[in-house]
C-alpha cells in the first residue's frame, strides 16, 4: 500500500467552487494555485486536505482523472465531527487557500475483474462514484448497490439514476429496513470483485458475507476506525534515529508519547485509516489496529502505523 505522501508531493492548492449535491454534503473543487495541471488520479484515490484549525482529513476524489485540471471531493458534514468536515462547511468558501497532497489509493480499482460488484452506504459512495466513472470509460461490466437512510441523503443520485447498472435501497422507503448485503454478495458472480464503502455495520456485514471469497477478490475502504487504538502501555518503545527510549504509559498511544517527548512525527487520522504516520520497526512485535496494512503486512511486522497500534513483546524498536 502507498505510504503518506511526503513534503515534495504538498501542494498550494485554491478552493474555486463549493455547491451542494445531497442534504450536508458539499462538492469542493480545488486547483494548484499557481494555474498547474495536478498529479493524476485513479479511482479509488483519496488527498489530504491540511486544513486552517491545525487538522488534516482525507477525502476520496469522486472522478479519476489522467491529467486533472481541479480535483473534487465530496464532505459530508458530520454530526460527530471532531473539527474536519464541520470546518470545511462552515468555514471554507471559494478563494480559500490551503494545501492538499498529490492523490494516494489504498482502495485501487482492479481494472481486469471480468465483473464488478459495488456497494456503497451514505457518503461511502464517493470512491465508488469515481470507480463508476472509470469502469464506464473502460467499457467493463459493473452493478452498483448503493444505500443511504433518504433518497435526500444520497449524493450523485441524479447521475446514477440514468444507468441501468445502479441500484438504490433508502432505508426509509423499506420500513427502516437496512440493505441486504450478504444478499448482494451471495449473488455476485464468482469471478467478480467485490467493493465495499459504507458506514461501520454495513462493512462488518460485508465482511462477514465475503469471508470465504478469495481475499483478491474482495476490497474494503474504511471512513471510520475498525479497532479502537492500543492504550494500554506498559511498553518501551526505542527510538533509534532519535537515542531515545520512552515508556509508553496506560492511557496514552505511541505517537502521544513520541510528541509528549517533543519528537515530531507525521500523523494525520490519528485511526489507523490513512497510513500518514507509517513507521519502520526494527524489532519488537507491533500489535496492529490499522486498516491500512494487509494480513500480510502486518504479519511481516515490518512497518506500524504508531498513532493506533500497541506492542505484544516488552520492547519495540522503531525507525525514529
Amino acid at each position: 500500500m502507498s505510504g503518506a505522501a511526503t513534503a515534495e508531493t504538498v501542494i498550494d492548492a485554491e478552493l474555486t467552487a463549493v455547491r451542494p449535491v445531497a442534504r450536508d454534503i458539499n462538492a469542493y473543487e480545488l486547483r494548484a494555485s499557481d494555474g498547474r495541471k495536478l498529479p493524476p488520479a485513479a479511482a479509488g484515490a483519496h488527498i489530504d486536505l491540511h486544513l486552517a484549525n491545525g487538522l488534516v482529513r482525507q477525502y476520496s476524489l469522486i472522478s479519476p482523472e489522467p491529467d486533472p485540471a481541479a480535483y473534487v471531493v465530496a464532505v459530508k458534514r458530520d454530526a460527530q465531527s471532531r473539527g474536519g468536515s464541520r470546518f470545511i462547511h462552515e468555514s471554507l468558501r471559494p478563494g480559500a487557500r490551503l494545501k492538499i497532497s498529490a492523490p494516494r489509493n489504498n482502495f485501487p480499482l482492479d481494472e481486469r475483474a471480468p465483473h464488478t460488484v459495488l456497494i456503497a452506504g451514505g457518503i461511502g459512495i464517493t470512491p465508488i462514484w469515481s470507480m463508476v466513472q472509470r469502469l464506464e470509460a473502460l467499457g467493463r461490466p459493473w452493478r452498483l448497490h448503493y444505500a443511504c437512510r433518504s433518497r435526500h441523503d444520497a449524493a450523485f443520485r441524479v447521475e446514477l439514476e440514468s444507468r441501468t447498472s445502479a441500484g438504490f435501497h433508502f432505508d426509509d422507503e423499506a420500513g427502516g429496513k437496512v440493505l441486504d448485503v450478504g444478499a448482494v454478495v451471495a449473488s455476485a458472480p464468482s469471478t467478480a470483485h467485490l467493493y465495499c464503502c459504507g458506514p461501520a455495520p454495513m462493512l462488518a456485514a460485508f465482511e462477514a458475507a465475503a469471508a470465504g471469497w478469495p481475499r483478491a477478490q474482495v476490497h474494503v475502504e474504511y471512513f471510520t476506525a475498525k479497532d479502537a487504538p492500543a492504550t494500554e502501555g506498559g511498553f518501551v518503545i526505542e527510538l533509534r534515529r532519535s537515542g531515545r527510549e520512552l515508556v509508553v504509559p496506560a492511557g496514552k498511544t505511541i505517537l502521544e508519547t513520541v510528541r509528549a517527548a517533543g519528537i515530531d512525527a507525521p500523523s494525520s487520522c490519528e485511526a489507523g485509516i490513512c497510513g500518514t504516520c507509517e513507521t519502520r520497526v526494527i524489532a519488537g512485535i507491533p500489535d496492529h489496529r490499522d486498516q491500512w496494512l494487509s494480513e500480510e503486512e502486518r504479519a511481516a511486522n515490518k512497518t506500524v502505523m504508531i498513532c493506533c497500534a500497541g506492542c505484544t513483546s516488552e520492547r519495540l524498536v522503531l525507525d525514529l
